[in-house]
C-alpha cells in the first residue's frame, strides 16, 4: 500500500450504502485500478467485499455515517463534492471540468443519490445517455466518472503490459 500511496491521484470516490448495495465492491475495485486517493462508504458500515476482488486491501477506505458527515469531512479537506445523478438540473459530464482534487459521489443502485447527498454536493453531474434505458449501473457510472478524471488529470507515461505508470507533472 505504501508504494501505491506515493502515486495516488487527487480524487476520492464516495458511494452511498443505504441498502447494502452489492455494487460497492465493484466501485472499490475500479477506484484501485484508477488509483483513487480514498474510497468513502457513506451510510451502513458493512458492505459486500466480494466484488472488490481483494483490492480493498490496497485501497484506503473511510466510513461516514451519512452525507452530512461526508460534507463536514470534505470541507475540512477543502474538497468539493461532485455528485453523479441523472436528474433535472444536473450538468452533463461531457461539459464539466473535474477539479484535480475532489470527491466523486455516487448514489445507491436504482434510486441514485439520496436527498441528503444532493444537499451535500457542490455540483451534480449526469452521464449523457442516448438509448432507451434511463440509467446505467452505479458500478459502470463510477468507472465512467473516474476515467473522466483520469483523462483530464493523469499523466500516462507507459501502458506496456496493460498497466499505466503515472509520472509527476
Amino acid at each position: 500500500m505504501a508504494e501505491l500511496d506515493a502515486r495516488r491521484h487527487g480524487f476520492h470516490v464516495a458511494i452511498e450504502n443505504l441498502q447494502h448495495d452489492f455494487n460497492i465492491g465493484s466501485v472499490v475495485r475500479t477506484a484501485n485500478a484508477f488509483l483513487a486517493s480514498e474510497v468513502h462508504i457513506v451510510g451502513r458500515r458493512r458492505w459486500n467485499r466480494r466484488g472488490a476482488m481483494v483490492t480493498d486491501r490496497y485501497q484506503h477506505i473511510r466510513h461516514h455515517a451519512d452525507a452530512t458527515a461526508l460534507r463536514a469531512w470534505a470541507g475540512g479537506q477543502q474538497l468539493p463534492i461532485l455528485g453523479f445523478d441523472n436528474v433535472e438540473g444536473s450538468v452533463p459530464l461531457e461539459l464539466t471540468e473535474l477539479p484535480e482534487r475532489c470527491i466523486l459521489l455516487f448514489g445507491q443502485e436504482g434510486s441514485g443519490l439520496s436527498a441528503e447527498a444532493h444537499l451535500a454536493c457542490d455540483e451534480v453531474i449526469a452521464i449523457s445517455q442516448f438509448g432507451s434505458t434511463r440509467s446505467i449501473n452505479v458500478g459502470a457510472a463510477a468507472a465512467i466518472g473516474m476515467h473522466a478524471w483520469i483523462r483530464t488529470h493523469a499523466v500516462v507515461s507507459d501502458v506496456s503490459g496493460g498497466s499505466a505508470t503515472r509520472s509527476t507533472r
